[in-house]
């Protein structure tokens, strides 16, 4: 016994030969199904030299139309997933994109050679089936089996059935291998689907316009982050990966499309953690003469439309509450908000320096030094310390400090704040929206304003964009403009506790295989 085995308790020491001895399994499974791959291919029926399937029916097919299929021939393909066959016949399962199909096998049909050849098919392996389409005594739709072929052989196991895959960290890195283990992972993702395909039919059916903007811009603009820097070698100059599509969308609504909304990826470079990928999909839209009350109607609305086309309901469960998405959503002011959860009442607070004394009182962990941050500032860092939480259904916090919302219009009657609000459900941020800023002259004090937060150490401001300064002298007319985290509603509608539970590759540190 070496002196390391030594220091081992006996249960260390027996779980460390449990080990040895599955790592030792498994290599002789990986060894027996290589040299099953030799035989094949020394006996020239090589199964990665199929090209095609001349496959006429999914399994989704044949059991909805059991009834005209009954008795006829048919050819499916999938993923063989069990196997009981023992002497002259058997049972298995094959599976393809739609679940799964039965199938029976006897040497009376396809043969003792054939049947000998089929007993010797893994799980995992993709056969292509040709058969007659039958129920059992039990009623199950199956397919008596005729003639099959070996399309794929698969070179190592997948993870034992009973057990499953269950570590979070695998089944994200191994995401192909979750899928075929877990259904209720391919529902999510398929419901993924369903989601944004019903966000566009309900922006297009108001006559929305969806767009495409540049992924790769010399200015990361348009919110609040670090931004992911990349190098162009032909322009030599820095570019960056966008954090949000805002400028470039309302740059279309000064050139005359009206409606207009663009999906797709935003990259920043910030932490990782249940709510946040550094790699996300938002929707941004922006519809000229409209303002952030438009972008509430439309926000609930949509949302309410998605959950009734995709699930049926406005009322779902999430993490075990459940949260009614039927519109109209609780509309209430950040004032409001901080009064109702911190008792703190900012209509009363005349000055930065008593906001700063309650955020001393209130024991506030502050980014930046107290006395760089304003009255407006400190309300929000008091929402976020003591009300954000509590926004368990969904609720519409309206009214935001003008200084940290540099690219929204002042409120109407009171220009210490304005016109924006954020949606929150179960305490998390949901979207975001506006009644656009479109004066440039004002625009520009607010850049130059983001300009000097940077010089204090905030590396998330905002930074000049005088292109898109020059498009608000052309003239941009009164817009409402809305961002929603469609990741994040995703993970509402399908009941996910991790962001990475709706991305199919979510953002992982390497590891050696």
């Amino acid at each position: 016994m070496s002196n390391e085995e030594k220091q081992l308790t006996k249960e260390e020491i027996k779980q460390r030969k449990l080990e040895e001895k599955a790592a030792a399994e498994f290599n002789s499974l990986l060894q027996i199904r290589r040299q099953k791959l030799s035989d094949l291919q020394a006996a020239g029926k090589d199964p990665f030299d199929v090209y095609k399937v001349e496959r006429t029916h999914t399994t989704k097919e044949i059991k909805d139309n059991y009834e005209e299929l009954e008795g006829k021939q048919v050819t499916v393909a999938g993923r063989l997933m069990s196997k009981r066959v023992q002497g002259k016949a058997g049972f298995s399962d094959i599976h393809d994109r739609y679940g799964k199909i039965q199938l029976y096998i006897k040497i009376d049909d396809v043969g003792e050679e054939k049947l000998k050849s089929y007993k010797t098919f893994d799980i995992g392996d993709f056969v292509s089936i040709t058969g007659l389409v039958f129920k059992t005594k039990t009623g199950e739709i199956s397919i008596h089996i005729t003639d099959f072929e070996l399309l794929t052989k698969s070179l190592k196991p997948l993870p034992e059935k009973f057990h499953g895959l269950k570590d979070p960290d695998l089944r994200y890195r191994q995401r192909y291998v979750d899928l075929i283990i877990n259904p209720e992972v391919r529902e999510v993702f398929m419901k993924r689907t369903a989601i944004i395909r019903a966000i566009r039919e309900f922006l297009d059916n108001k006559d929305y316009l969806e767009v495409e903007t540049p992924i790769l811009s010399s200015i990361a603009g348009g919110a609040a982050a670090r931004p992911f820097i990349t190098h162009h070698n032909a322009l030599d100059i820095d570019m960056y990966l966008r954090i949000a599509t805002e400028l470039y969308l309302k740059r279309l609504i000064v050139g005359g499309f009206e409606k207009v909304y663009e999906m797709g990826k935003n990259f920043r470079n910030e932490g990782i953690d249940i709510r946040h990928n550094p790699e996300f999909t938002m929707i941004e839209l922006y519809e000229a003469y409209a303002d952030y009350n438009d972008m509430m109607e439309i926000t609930e609305n949509m949302v309410a439309y998605v959950c009734e086309k995709v699930l049926g309901t406005t009322k779902v469960t999430y993490q075990r509450t459940e949260i009614d998405f039927t519109p109209p959503w609780r509309r209430i002011t950040m004032v409001d908000a901080v009064k109702e959860h911190a008792g703190v009442d900012f209509n009363s607070i005349k000055s930065d320096e008593e906001a700063r004394q309650i955020a001393k009182e209130k024991g506030l962990q502050l980014k930046k030094k107290l006395e760089d941050y304003t009255k407006g500032e400190i309300l929000n860092e008091l929402f976020e310390a003591y009300a954000e939480e509590k926004m368990i259904q969904p609720t519409f916090i309206c009214d935001y400090p003008v200084e940290i919302s540099p690219l929204t219009k002042k409120k109407r009657g009171n220009e210490a704040f304005t016109e924006r609000f954020e949606g929150f459900v179960y305490g998390r941020e949901l979207c975001n929206a506006y009644s656009e800023l479109n004066d440039p002259i004002v625009q520009r004090e607010r850049f130059l304003q983001q300009a000097r937060e940077r010089e204090l150490g905030d590396d998330e401001a905002y930074v000049m964009d005088e292109d898109f300064l020059n498009a608000l002298e052309i003239g941009m007319p009164p817009t409402g403009g809305l961002g929603i985290g469609i990741d994040r509603l995703i993970m509402f509608l399908t009941d996910a506790y991790s962001i990475r539970d709706v991305l199919l590759f979510p953002t992982m540190k390497p590891t050696q295989m």
